[in-house]
């Protein structure tokens, strides 16, 4: 989530994380798959590259007619059918299709291959989790602020990950949920007395939301940002106080 313009993102990226590389070629296989799924209306413009995630974890936002993809690195080598699998799959759950078992199929099996396997054992470790000094802050405790949020909003279903602040203030970015790592780290920013706390528990919440996608699924995650998550954000009570306040950061 970043300031301003309040959109999800990903803090900065380590050295040894590498950095995101287009993928030109990925915008007309989701525009294939869109079809394929029998999506309703016209395909959004797609623009896609392959992000440095610490596991095989993959992103859409739809906003308008522009829909942003971020697939893991680890698929830039895959095969055309898997990133066509890939692509149905996140499709399927913006626009609520049904999948065709055989990409299921092909996902899953490539997924859990011994091979791709390995790779994300050695991507956990060149990438390692992102560095964070703990819940306790000097104005606000993120674990107790997920356990109250946990209690208004999730019926206390969600297990706390692991959640902590930045190393370092993030220029824009105010928070991150990782699936792969299960981990919740905020922008120390966000840790200050003048910083209500309605604030920082909406970013909370809504990094509470994409933990909520990930239960029951493996940790080859998806993460979404459709039009019912935008619905699911406005159910948190003070989320215009908190969408102002944070707009002004």
């Amino acid at each position: 989530m970043t300031a301003g313009s309040n959109t999800l993102s990903r803090p900065p990226s380590r050295a040894r994380r590498g950095a995101p590389a287009s993928f030109p070629a990925g915008s007309p296989i989701f525009e294939r798959m869109f079809t394929r799924l029998g999506c309703r209306g016209r395909p959004p413009q797609f623009a896609v590259e392959f992000y440095p995630y610490a596991s095989l974890c993959h992103t859409i936002r739809l906003r308008g007619d522009a829909a942003s993809v971020r697939l893991s690195d680890l698929l830039r080598h895959a095969p055309l059918p898997i990133l066509e699998a890939a692509a149905a799959l996140l499709l399927s759950r913006i626009f609520r299709r049904p999948v065709p078992a055989e990409l299921a199929e092909a996902y899953r099996r490539y997924a859990t291959a011994a091979g791709t396997q390995r790779r994300m054992q050695t991507l956990r470790r060149l990438r390692g989790r992102r560095r964070h000094f703990g819940p306790q802050g000097d104005a606000h405790h993120l674990a107790e602020i997920f356990c109250r949020v946990n209690a208004d909003y999730f019926d206390s279903r969600l297990v706390l990950p692991e959640i902590g602040w930045s190393a370092r203030a993030w220029r824009r970015q105010l928070g991150v949920y990782d699936p792969g790592l299960n981990q919740i780290v905020i922008n120390r920013r966000l840790d200050r007395a003048q910083v209500p706390g309605l604030a920082v528990a909406y970013v909370v919440f809504h990094e509470m939301l994409h933990l909520q996608q990930s239960t029951g699924r493996s940790r080859c995650g998806l993460g979404i940002h459709s039009p019912e998550f935008r619905r699911e954000e406005k159910r948190f009570r003070e989320y215009l106080q908190a969408r102002k306040f944070l707009a002004r950061l």
